[in-house]
């Protein structure tokens, strides 16, 4: 029945005809979950990083849409049904996958539960009902499935095998797969396990989970062991919109202290290894044009395999209160590239810059990395960032940074994802500063111990050899 059909009955058989679309239409929509799902920007952003790695990790809060993400990515390379927007991994033939969960319970009630619905509504999940072949049932306990068929565009069949952790390595292996998906965080030798599954056809990998087993092997793997083929994506309660700010304050309120920030931010508990541990609430500060008069500076990491990254800072002198306004992190880009986008910021600052940017390098010919950023019209400072009394002690610098936070000195935007991402893992190991992962958290730190030589913003002005300011000279 069409609208204009309902417009022709009478007003009480017409209202329930409407009511009866509308139910028709919400029904639609349950069965067919995939063509309705819109992803949070961090959730996009994990599933189209798998057109580039291998090994993906969704490090996320509890309740944030972390294992929707990783159920609607399966459902996808299951049927061959991709959304416009996507950008990531794509099979054009039928696959074989896995999902797996920690028991068999939460595999069921997790894994399953996403993929097909609940048990009595299956085809209310990620997986389209008129896709959905067979279901077939598993031993042992109770409404589990062992697989699931699913009809792919193509017109073959792909397969989802449910596993679960708790029957150990050797049930991880034999097959080989196109995909997995651990939902929840595997024991090592599980996860190596798995990966083994997909190295034929060189297959995804991806895992979700919020870490409460603090710094376990497979989190130190993806955040502590950098990879060409190894990405991570943090998303934490500030990410999603289906809680009001009210709510969001609630659910924190609610954990244990000890549990808070993995819970709500996916933060792995560092204990004691933590540099700076201040909650971020302390320090994040919302959007502001900050006074013209208030001097800044900038301030350089220089990296090719690890990222470059730069920060730049606004000092209010009558508090003594440090903003982090801006930052940027790229790798594997030129200094050409670098200082056009630091342009972008459309402010002429003095820049920080670390020892390491009198070396000369292959890739500007043989000129330091300080000389080439000047080359590209960057008030770079006249000597590398130091203390007023000429030493560069890390550890001052440090808790230089650390005092200013606890005293409320040190504020950061609250939307600087990259920046809050660093902060959030910058740690110790072995009692000595982990160096992986510390890009903007070094620019920092470098802009802050030349904060001295901050000034008023200018125009950006031509670079001249000839004319330095008076803080390139001394």
């Amino acid at each position: 029945m069409t609208l204009i059909d309902i417009e022709n009955l009478p007003p009480e058989q017409a209202e329930a005809a409407l009511a009866r679309l509308a139910e028709i239409k919400a029904q639609r929509a349950v069965e067919n979950a995939l063509a309705h799902y819109v992803p949070y920007p961090r959730q996009e952003q994990f599933h189209n990083a798998g057109a580039t790695y291998r090994e993906r990790l969704l490090i996320a809060a509890n309740q944030s849409g972390k294992s929707l993400a990783g159920g609607m990515e399966c459902a996808m390379h299951a049927t061959g049904r991709y959304p416009d927007w996507w950008l990531g991994r794509r099979f054009d033939k039928p696959t074989i996958g896995w999902g797996a969960g920690t028991t068999n319970e939460t595999t069921r009630d997790t894994v399953q539960r996403i993929l097909v619905g609940r048990t009595g509504r299956h085809g209310s999940g990620s997986i389209p009902k008129d896709a959905i072949l067979e279901l077939v049932p598993a031993r042992g306990t109770p409404d589990l499935l062992d697989s699931i068929k699913v009809r792919h565009v193509s017109g073959g069949m792909s397969v989802i095998g449910l596993k679960s952790y708790q029957r150990g390595r050797e049930s991880f292996q034999g097959e080989t797969l196109d995909y997995l998906w651990f939902d929840e965080e595997p024991p090592a030798d599980i996860f190596t396990e798995g990966l083994t599954r997909t190295n034929v056809n060189q297959g995804p990998v991806w895992v979700t989970f919020t870490p409460l087993l603090g710094m376990s092997e497979v989190v130190r793997r993806f955040l502590l062991e950098p990879s060409p083929g190894r990405s991570v994506t943090t998303m934490t309660l500030d990410d999603v919109a289906h809680y009001t700010e009210e709510e969001k304050e609630q659910i924190a309120a609610s954990y244990a202290a000890h549990e808070r920030e993995a819970r709500t931010k996916g933060i792995p508990t560092l204990g004691s290894g933590r540099i700076f541990p201040i909650t971020e609430e302390l320090l994040a500060c919302e959007q502001s044009d900050f006074p013209s008069h208030w001097p800044r500076i900038g301030g350089m990491d220089f990296g090719w395999d690890h990222p470059f990254a730069a920060v730049e800072l606004v000092w209010d002198r009558d508090t003594d209160t440090v903003y982090v306004s801006k930052c940027y992190r790229i790798r594997e880009e030129t200094a050409v590239i670098h200082a056009a986008a630091l342009k972008l910021w459309g402010k002429r600052l003095p820049w920080a810059w670390p020892r390491d940017g009198r070396r000369e390098t292959l890739e500007g010919a043989g000129k330091p990395l300080a000389d080439q950023y000047r080359a590209q019209g960057l008030e770079m400072l006249h000597q590398h960032a130091q203390f007023e009394d000429g030493t560069v002690s890390v550890e001052a610098g440090l808790q230089d940074m650390l005092i200013r936070m606890e005293t409320g000195r040190f504020k950061v935007l609250k939307h600087l994802s990259d920046w809050f991402d660093e902060f959030r893992l910058y740690h110790r190991k072995d009692g000595k500063v982990h160096k992986e992962g510390d890009d903007l958290m070094s620019a920092t730190r470098y802009a802050v111990m030349m904060l001295r030589y901050a000034e008023t913003s200018r125009p950006l002005r031509r670079y001249e050899p000839d004319r330095r300011e008076s803080w390139l000279t001394m």
